[in-house]
C-alpha cells in the first residue's frame, strides 16, 4: 500500500482553503513595499459568511504563523475553548503595523524588543479595529472572550482583506442549514465547557453572542424558506 504524504492527508476542503489562505499571505505588505503581508505582524480579524465580524486579534509573531494556527486549531485558544470555529470564517482582514517585526530595545539596541514590549506598541491598534469592527457589527459585538484593553484611538494602517473559502466550498459553508447546526454545536461544547470549569465572565458573554447569533441566523433562514407560520407541507411532514 502507498504511504500518504502529509501534504495529502487532509480533506480536500481542508487543502483548498489552505491553498486559498496562502495566497492571501503572499499579497503585499501596504506598509512594506517588496514585502509580503504574511511575514509581516499587526492586528488580525475574522469574519463570517454575512460578512460580521466574529474575532480580533494581535499578533507579533508573522500574520501566517498565527492566522494558520487558528484555522487548523493547533495552539489556539480560541479554537480549543470553542469560542471561535474556524468553519464560520469566511474572510480574514490584517492590519500590518510597521516598526514592531525588527524593534529593539531603546536602552540596548543590541537587544530585540520582548513579546510584552511588542504587545504594548500594538494594543492601540488593537483597540482601535476592535472599535470600529464592534461598531459595524449588527450585535455591537465581536466574539472575543477577552476584554480588549482600552487605549488611545489610532488610524489603523492600510488592511488586507480576502476571502479563504474557495468558490467549489463557498454554496456549502454558506448554506444556512450548515451553519446552524455547526453554530449550535459551537454553543453545546462551549456551554458544556462553562458548566464544568471555573470560566471568565468572558466566556460567558460569548455564549450570549453565540446564542444570539445562532437566533438570528435560524429567523433569517425561516424568513428566508417564507415558513413563518404552519402550512399543509408541516403538516404532512408531521405525520410521518
Amino acid at each position: 500500500m502507498k504511504k500518504i504524504g502529509k501534504k495529502d492527508q487532509p480533506p480536500l476542503s481542508v487543502r483548498l482553503i489552505r491553498a486559498k489562505l496562502a495566497d492571501l499571505m503572499n499579497q503585499g505588505d501596504p506598509e512594506s513595499p517588496g514585502s509580503k503581508i504574511g511575514d509581516a505582524v499587526g492586528i488580525y480579524a475574522y469574519f463570517d459568511f454575512d460578512g460580521e465580524p466574529i474575532y480580533v486579534g494581535q499578533t507579533s509573531s508573522a500574520f501566517r504563523d498565527r492566522v494558520g494556527r487558528h484555522m487548523n486549531g493547533q495552539r489556539s485558544d480560541a479554537v480549543a475553548k470553542f469560542i471561535l470555529d474556524p468553519f464560520e470564517v469566511a474572510d480574514v482582514e490584517m492590519w500590518s503595523v510597521s516598526g514592531v517585526k525588527g524593534a529593539v530595545d531603546p536602552e540596548n539596541d543590541t537587544k530585540p524588543l520582548s513579546v510584552s514590549q511588542k504587545r504594548r506598541m500594538l494594543e492601540p491598534f488593537e483597540y482601535s479595529v476592535y472599535s470600529i469592527l464592534e461598531r459595524q457589527s449588527m450585535f455591537r459585538a465581536v466574539l472575543n472572550e477577552g476584554v480588549i484593553k482600552p487605549s488611545a484611538l489610532v488610524v489603523p494602517p492600510v488592511s488586507v482583506r480576502g476571502r479563504i473559502v474557495p468558490d467549489e466550498l463557498w454554496e456549502e459553508r454558506k448554506h444556512s442549514d450548515v451553519r446552524i447546526a455547526r453554530r449550535a454545536s459551537t454553543i453545546s461544547r462551549l456551554s458544556q465547557m462553562i458548566s464544568e470549569r471555573e470560566v471568565s465572565g468572558g466566556m460567558r458573554r460569548t455564549l450570549l453572542l453565540q446564542a444570539k447569533r445562532l437566533a438570528w441566523l435560524a429567523d433569517d433562514r425561516i424568513r428566508e424558506i417564507g415558513a413563518q407560520l404552519p402550512d399543509d407541507e408541516d403538516r404532512l411532514i408531521d405525520e410521518d
